[in-house]
Order: C-alpha cells, then structure tokens, then sequence
C-alpha cells in the first residue's frame, strides 16, 4: 500500500492489527485499548510500534508511553470531526513527539495543508488512486495567518 509520507508517495510497511489479531513480527500498528491490555508484551515486540488513536481516545493516557511508538495514527471517522487536528498539534507542540504522525479515514484534498500545518507528515488515504491529485493540496497556500507547527510565529511577526 502506498501513503503520502513528507509530501512524497512512498510504501508503507506498517501492518494495522485488528485488537483480536494474533501479534506478528514486523511495524506493526494498535489500537489503544490493545496497548492497554498487552503494553507489557508489545513493548518486547520484534519491530517498531505504533498506536492508533481516535478523537474518543484520551490523548492523556498514552503521554507517558510516547517514547514506545515510532508512528501514531490519528483517525478521522469523518471529515467533519477535527479532534484529531488538536492532538496532532498536541502532540508535536507540548509533548515533543518527533516521529511519524498520520491521518488515516476520512481524509479530504481540503484538508491536507491544514492538516500538515497542526504537524500531521503522513497520509493514507481512502482513495489511494488520489494520490498525485492530493500532493497538490500542500501547495494550495503559500501563507497561514495563524501560527502553526510548521511556523510557530504568526504572519504579522514574520513580515
């Protein structure tokens, strides 16, 4: 399968285990309450991990188990539900995440400079045949008023 990973299309390797899925060797990603219930054996796991996590989730809960994961991937059930904006933000900015954040679901062309900008780097998509189409959305603006985690500083202080 194929994501957008810094603004280029690349290969993905990462596996997303289903919570009742038998624990295999490799990238593989879970859901939160399956780190909950087996942090002990994924954290032996051969392979890097990473968490899935949902605008539902608390995002309070995994701050101290951050330095497990090598990927957390924010799902977006819909495009309407933003929560998962704000974690990524959250994330990069007060809890100094440094690895791969990705958005995963319901993922609009609209929504990926926006998304990139509260410090989402990878994408999969729905549609993957949209691929070349929705690397043109990280060019769709050249500013952002506001200040970001790309820009921590607001327009009015970088001119």
């Amino acid at each position: 399968m194929q994501i957008i990973k810094d603004r280029e299309i690349v290969e993905d390797n990462w596996v997303h285990l289903d919570d009742d899925a038998t624990l295999i060797s490799g990238d593989i990603t879970v859901s939160l309450a399956r780190w909950q219930e087996q942090h002990e054996a994924l954290v032996k796991h051969d392979g890097r991990l990473g968490l899935r996590l949902s605008g539902d989730d608390p995002l309070e809960e995994i701050i101290p188990d951050l330095a497990h994961f090598s990927l957390v991937v924010l799902v977006f059930p819909a495009f309407t539900d933003g929560r998962c904006y704000s974690y990524a933000k959250l994330l990069r900015e007060r809890y100094d995440f440094t690895h791969e954040i990705r958005a995963q679901g319901d993922v609009l062309h609209d929504q990926l400079f926006y998304m990139s900008q509260c410090g989402i780097n990878s994408f999969e998509l729905a549609n993957p045949n949209r691929m070349a189409y929705a690397l043109k959305a990280f060019d769709d603006f050249s500013e952002s008023y506001q200040s970001t985690v790309l820009r921590p500083e607001p327009l009015f202080k970088r001119r």
